[in-house]
């Protein structure tokens, strides 16, 4: 049985990779409505086994070989279809999927790290505009600009975070570090 510090952790743990999750899941199978199965059934092995988890540990991995074995049992039951993956092709991919969990994260940390030295105005406009997913017309009427402004000062936002980005991948690249 979980308690409520269980189930917000296990919430909190999975909200973050989530999508990440789909997207692996959606490399091995054909289908997206099969993907949304297959995820569906992960998490529900997810929260049956949460207590196994180790906190601290990566969540990140153990629920990707949750929803990796989820995937093989999945294939399992449509070996009769007509489009099927080999399993050691369906390992392949998740091998890849895995290694570029590592560079994508890296990348995530690095372009948090640029919107975290943007000025307050701007990262309130970036989080309205990527987090909260509002228009650039609902923006404008909250920053007390024109739509057109809001416009300009997004796309000099995104190539300040661009070069910034840029800059500290090359940076980890220089010091010896593959970002």
């Amino acid at each position: 049985m979980h308690n409520s510090l269980d189930t917000e952790a296990f919430i909190r743990l999975l909200s973050e990779h989530e999508r990440g999750l789909y997207l692996y899941v959606m490399t091995m199978t054909p289908q997206p409505s099969d993907a949304d199965d297959i995820l569906q059934e992960a998490k529900v092995v997810m929260w049956r086994h949460f207590a196994e988890f180790k906190q601290g540990t990566n969540f990140g991995a153990w629920a990707r070989k949750v929803a990796f074995f989820q995937v093989l049992a999945y294939r399992k039951r449509k070996q009769r279809d007509r489009l099927c993956f080999s399993d050691q092709f369906v390992e392949l991919v998740a091998e890849e999927m895995n290694e570029q969990e590592d560079h994508l994260e890296s990348r995530y940390q690095t372009l948090a790290s640029c919107v975290a030295k943007l000025d307050p105005e701007h990262r309130r406009i970036v989080s309205m505009r990527y987090e909260a997913e509002e228009s650039v017309d609902s923006i404008a009427e909250a920053v007390g600009r024109t739509s057109g402004a809001v416009y300009r000062v997004l796309s000099r936002i995104r190539r300040s975070l661009h070069a910034c980005v840029s800059a500290q991948i090359e940076n980890k690249i220089v010091d010896g570090g593959i970002a």
